[in-house]
């Protein structure tokens, strides 16, 4: 699927904590997709590779019926055998492999950055986008250092690529995030823990729309 910074909108990141009683992550994605959301990541930490590969292959004709794509966490080898739209990568993902060789230029490469350096040397790499934060604090990663606006917008016009902001992002806090030069806001619990996804998507959407990055 060919990339466009609007994707970046509305990017939904799957936590299977998160899930209730019956749920499956195919069941939450659809839910974030019909309440707006325009990138969804599937994140696993705990599957073996082989669900790994079987859940994405599932969720991925789900993606693509509302014209979004999908985003592999971390995993190339998962990303490549579903043939999903792109893999998202960590910095400490990025030591071991020759990036530009084992992620094909057809696929989306997201990479997370959290200063200058790291996003131009992302960029260098091949990276369509970054992923940079924790712009407030998060349960997700509790050890992440907090970026202020003013760092944040400097990461984002250090690059000729879009940049999406992660960590922390909910309702009450998207409008912070005005005039940083951001393409949109990255979300995993605003999203996948609320009661009704689908409303708290779309809600987090009419947000957006009203806030300029």
């Amino acid at each position: 699927m060919k990339f466009s910074k609007d994707q970046l909108k509305l990017y939904a990141i799957t936590d299977r904590q998160w899930l209730k009683d019956n749920q499956s992550i195919y069941d939450i994605v659809e839910q974030a997709l019909e309440g707006g959301a325009t990138m969804i990541q599937v994140r696993e930490k705990t599957l073996d590779k082989n669900s790994f590969i079987k859940e994405v292959k599932s969720i991925l004709p789900l993606c693509h019926r509302y014209g979004v794509p999908l985003i592999v966490n971390d995993d190339i080898q998962v990303a490549l055998e579903s043939k999903a739209d792109g893999i998202h990568l960590g910095q400490s993902d990025l030591n071991s492999n020759n990036i530009n060789k084992v992620v094909p230029q057809s696929m989306i490469l997201g990479i997370s950055a959290q200063n200058i350096n790291q996003a131009l040397k992302a960029e260098k790499m091949g990276a369509s986008y970054l992923g940079v934060g924790a712009v407030f604090t998060t349960d997700t990663k509790r050890d992440a250092s907090v970026l202020n606006p003013f760092i944040l917008k400097e990461i984002a016009q250090s690059v000729n690529i879009a940049t999406v902001a992660i960590g922390g992002i909910n309702n009450n806090n998207i409008k912070l995030l005005e005039n940083t030069s951001i393409a949109g806001i990255s979300l995993i619990s605003a999203i996948f823990a609320q009661d009704n996804i689908q409303q708290a998507t779309s809600d987090i959407l009419s947000i957006i729309k009203r806030t300029k990055f």
